[in-house]
């Protein structure tokens, strides 16, 4: 019985992986190539970053309601039809910029993609929380590098296609067109319900006024801000790195594209060694250690040209990124009682950042340049190295600290 238990837990949790590495690939297929959607749409910067921050209004928008959303429709349906959505923008963007040239067009894409793809990340986060109380270990860094491993997979294509001229139009389409189908086949091992056990999902059913309730909560809140300073510098990578690298540094769009690959492989490296080291040092250090890398990694790519170090700046930029939305993502599950709620209220608080920082960026940066306007990136990982003891996790908790 219990063989048969574990089988279906690892079924779960593996299924879970492909998600979070479909959901990444799909992200960072098209902002690998913002110089491409730039270049095929004709537009300056501060119009990317309008572009961007539309995009990003109508994103954190359904964010807000997205724990209403999977109270709703329940986490692997959620996970199934914003996901499917967050593919229709993708392929929709490329479209827009490369054969139709149409700024409307692709900003109707990227609300989409944006608000497809995030709340189908709060549902995965959510799942991946039920997933931690059934084996009783905070594994969420691990589903991170997951989604590390597609944004890996999707810069290393994005800079492939672009070196060798293809459009993103034909990029973007055949992704989403082959992808479709994993997600498909991946979410029917997803339980119906929001954790493998009736019990469990008793447990963990809230009310619509208690799902509200959260936000007044100090820690919530508290958490919610550590996730933000790390998701903007994660955020702010994803957006504006391949473009500071073109725009700041001379470089060629396949050049920008490989910058940002570093930056996913520092991400995706972080994400793996994250759970053992919070096993041997606990949530509050790693946090406060990780914010240090992020600052001293951001510090090199704004200050120094030289592109071995500049490329150093970007992984370890990307290794102190790594796992401030993950363990953020584990300390609002502490308690089970709501835990999907606190963790739908830290992420939403985290997107906000992650979609609203970068264009703000983007603005800053059309009056004194990307890399310079980088430096906002710096005082926002300052606030999460700040907030990081809200982690610890409660007394009555048997959570790894």
């Amino acid at each position: 019985m219990n063989l048969a238990r574990n089988s279906t837990i690892t079924t779960w949790r593996n299924a879970l992986f492909v998600v979070f590495m479909i959901n990444g690939l799909s992200f960072s297929s098209w902002l690998a190539r913002v110089p491409a959607i730039r270049d095929g749409l004709g537009i300056s910067t501060s119009e990317v970053a309008a572009l961007l921050f539309t995009g990003a209004i109508g994103a954190v928008t359904g964010l807000i309601f997205s724990s209403h959303v999977i109270a709703w429709l329940g986490q692997r349906r959620t996970i199934l039809f914003f996901g499917l959505l967050g593919l229709v923008g993708l392929a929709a963007i490329g479209t827009s910029a490369q054969w139709l040239s149409s700024y409307p067009l692709a900003l109707v894409a990227i609300i989409i993609a944006g608000a497809g793809n995030g709340i189908a990340d709060v549902a995965m986060n959510v799942e991946g929380s039920s997933v931690e109380r059934e084996i009783s270990r905070s594994i969420m860094p691990w589903f991170h590098a997951f989604w590390s491993f597609g944004t890996v997979a999707g810069a290393a294509i994005s800079a492939a296609m672009s070196f060798l001229g293809i459009g993103i139009g034909w990029h973007t389409l055949v992704t989403a067109l082959a992808l479709t189908p994993v997600l498909i086949f991946v979410c029917r091992f997803i339980p119906k319900s929001s954790s493998a056990t009736q019990q469990d999902e008793t447990k963990t059913t809230t009310t619509f006024a208690e799902r509200l309730g959260v936000w007044k909560e100090p820690r919530t809140l508290a958490i919610g801000l550590i996730a933000l300073g790390m998701a903007f510098a994660e955020g702010s990578a994803n957006d504006w790195l391949a473009l500071a690298m073109v725009d700041g540094r001379d470089f060629s769009n396949g050049q920008g594209a490989l910058w940002f690959g570093f930056f996913t492989l520092g991400m995706l490296s972080g994400r793996i060694g994250g759970v053992y080291a919070l096993d041997r040092f606990g949530r509050v250090r790693v946090l406060q250690y990780s914010a240090g890398l992020a600052f001293v990694g951001l510090a090199l790519v704004i200050l120094i040209a030289h592109p071995v170090v500049s490329a150093a700046g970007a992984v370890l930029w990307g290794l102190g990124s790594s796992l401030g939305f993950p363990v953020g993502m584990s300390a609002a599950a502490d308690n089970p009682r709501g835990g999907a709620a606190r963790v739908s209220a830290v992420a939403t608080v985290a997107y906000g950042a992650f979609l609203i920082g970068p264009p703000l960026i983007g603005y800053v940066g059309a009056q004194i340049g990307i890399l310079g306007a980088l430096w906002i990136v710096v005082a926002l990982i300052s606030l999460s190295f700040f907030a990081a003891p809200a982690a610890k996790p409660p007394l009555t908790t048997a959570v790894n600290a």
